[in-house]
């Protein structure tokens, strides 16, 4: 039996609740800015988040709401600028504070990090995006917490294909019984399982409602000492909140029980 040896993360509503109250807020300013008359609401960047990916969410909403400017001879760069835009506007949110990591997640990183347990992150939004978080998050050293970070466009095939986790997994130089991928989403399940990586998903309110099918645990969050989490599927935390006790138990339970010699 492979013992668990990395933690492979996620970022945008694993590590922190990125989605409703940064991304979106940041299209909406960038398409304020651009002059266009475009508004996310949350129930429409809900909706959006379907797909992966910034500029893919654009084009996603142009194909739904203004389907001929998708046939613009100009439309590819415009969804550059557009989103190199949205990006400015996000790391600005980054840098005033105003997307902190979600409870628990800085103290299970702690924690992972004293019990010997390589971390690595592998999501599709842009690098810069990843770096200006954990340094606002978890300080001048947070980048060095990480030993990989796979990240952006440096992949053919964004979640939920599963090529970002893949980079991962070689980066690390370790197979995929050997770690234990954190996900939020169902694109993001799909994506560590088609990598054959176990998996705990810890939800959020865009995405709880849907099929996680394969996790090896379900949670509403990471919760802390005082704020005991809430467990849709697998076996609860004996402490009440994720740490390095239950990701273990976990990761064992995803290979099955232990035969003997």
């Amino acid at each position: 039996m492979d013992k668990l040896s990395a933690l492979i993360f996620d970022v945008d509503g694993t590590l922190a609740d990125t989605e409703r109250d940064g991304h979106r807020v940041a299209f909406n300013r960038a398409f304020e800015e651009s002059g266009l008359d475009w508004y996310w609401d949350q129930a429409r960047y809900g909706e959006l988040l379907r797909v992966t990916g910034g500029k893919e969410r654009i084009r996603l909403y142009l194909a739904e709401a203004h389907p001929d400017l998708l046939r613009a001879p100009d439309i590819e760069a415009r969804i550059r600028a557009l989103h190199g835009a949205k990006t400015r506007h996000y790391l600005a949110l980054l840098e005033a504070g105003a997307i902190p990591l979600r409870p628990g997640v800085r103290r299970l990183l702690q924690e992972a990090r004293a019990a010997g347990l390589r971390l690595a992150i592998a999501t599709t939004t842009t690098p810069e995006n990843v770096t200006t978080l954990l340094r606002t998050a978890l300080g001048a050293d947070g980048l060095q917490w990480f030993e990989v970070i796979a990240a952006g466009d440096i992949v053919s095939a964004k979640k939920p294909a599963p090529d970002i986790f893949h980079l991962a997994l070689s980066e690390l130089g370790l197979a995929p019984a050997a770690c234990l991928a954190l996900e939020d989403s169902a694109n993001g399940l799909r994506a560590a399982l088609g990598a054959g990586l176990p998996t705990v998903v810890t939800t959020n309110g865009y995405t709880r409602d849907q099929d996680f099918s394969g996790a090896v645990a379900v949670l509403n969050g990471f919760g802390e000492p005082d704020a005991p989490v809430t467990v849709q599927a697998g076996t609860p935390p004996a402490s009440g909140h994720v740490d390095v006790a239950s990701l273990k138990t976990w990761h064992q339970e995803a290979q099955g029980p232990a035969r003997a010699p």
